[in-house]
């Protein structure tokens, strides 16, 4: 007897973010593979596969956005039935990874609630875990299976390519992104033929209060610049809206802002607002519901990044030459 084997490629979305595993599988040439979740009358979730996935690559996508332990545990429950299914590769996409900023003990008595998400995939089955702009790049440490670091770099930094002039300043919230700032830089002499420099924020966190920080001093030469604030994440914009009043402050002309991961929480969308910024581009890692859409927000798709890297870990490809190395942490 003679089997000749095949790959076959299945895509799954949770029930988070269903628009973007569309967009994702649309761009593959796929439609998403049927799955049926529902929530018991105490919470609980329900999970089964329509169809047989019985040695079949699969692919779950699940954005981590309100409410996060729901969606967290949704996308377990997934993995943990395709592996009772006998799928036979489990690769969880996590566009925003969970408890990304709880990556290390800052104070005692804290939890590493990172590594606690990483040891979860784990347990539940997943044998590859995928996800985008990473808080830290010692989060991919927490894992004993492959992890495939996306970033939206690219995206980002092309939309204002036709905004920037030549003597623009990318700037850091903090000097801890100054390297991502310099990426910026690097990326657009390269592709862009734009040629900037880097400056960042100094501030200072309160250890009391959560999501609150204090800009103290802008460290670089901003003075006329079209400045550009650079980061992984918008939550409260708190840090994001100070900042760019710092900048104005410190003599920039004009500033706008980059993020891949748009949380947007509490009082977000009123600052942005009411700020000095002009426009702040981010991705659709996270949905953006229609209360929280406004002129000064610019959302670009990172479907076409997700579905390169589900095509080239299907294909066992590489996955940094897609990002020609910018993906690496």
């Amino acid at each position: 007897m003679q089997l000749v084997t095949h790959k076959r490629l299945m895509i799954f979305s949770g029930g988070a973010h269903v628009a973007l595993a569309e967009e994702v599988a649309t761009t593959l040439g796929m439609k998403l593979s049927h799955v049926e979740i529902e929530s018991f009358a105490n919470s609980e979730t329900y999970v089964r596969f329509t169809d047989s996935v019985r040695g079949c690559d699969a692919f779950v996508i699940q954005a981590m956005c309100d409410p996060v332990d729901h969606n967290v545990m949704q996308q377990l429950i997934m993995i943990d039935a395709l592996k009772r299914a006998s799928a036979k590769r489990i690769t969880a996409v996590a566009p925003l990874y969970p408890y990304s900023r709880a990556d290390r003990k800052a104070r005692s008595r804290e939890a590493i609630s990172a590594k606690l998400i990483a040891d979860f995939y784990e347990a539940a089955g997943a044998d590859r875990v995928l996800s985008v702009d990473l808080h830290t790049g010692q989060i991919q440490g927490f894992f004993d299976i492959p992890f495939d670091h996306l970033t939206a770099l690219p995206t980002l930094a092309d939309h204002y390519a036709n905004k920037l002039p030549d003597d623009f300043v990318i700037v850091s919230p903090d000097a801890g992104g100054v390297r991502l700032a310099d990426k910026y830089v690097q990326h657009l002499s390269e592709f862009q033929n734009l040629h900037g420099q880097v400056a960042f924020l100094h501030k200072r966190r309160s250890k009391e209060t959560r999501n609150q920080s204090e800009t103290l001093a802008v460290v670089g030469e901003v003075r006329d610049k079209v400045c550009l604030i650079v980061d992984d994440m918008i939550d409260t914009a708190g840090t994001l809206t100070s900042g760019a009043a710092s900048l104005l402050e410190a003599g920039a002309s004009e500033v706008y802002a980059a993020a891949t991961h748009a949380v947007l929480s509490g009082p977000a969308v009123d600052r942005i607002k009411n700020s000095v910024i002009k426009e702040v581009a981010v991705t659709n890692t996270v949905p953006t519901p229609s209360e929280k859409q406004m002129d000064k927000l610019v959302v670009l798709s990172i479907a076409p990044l997700i579905a390169e890297t589900i095509k080239a870990v299907f294909e066992e490809e590489s996955v940094s030459e897609l990002f020609h190395g910018e993906n690496q942490p």
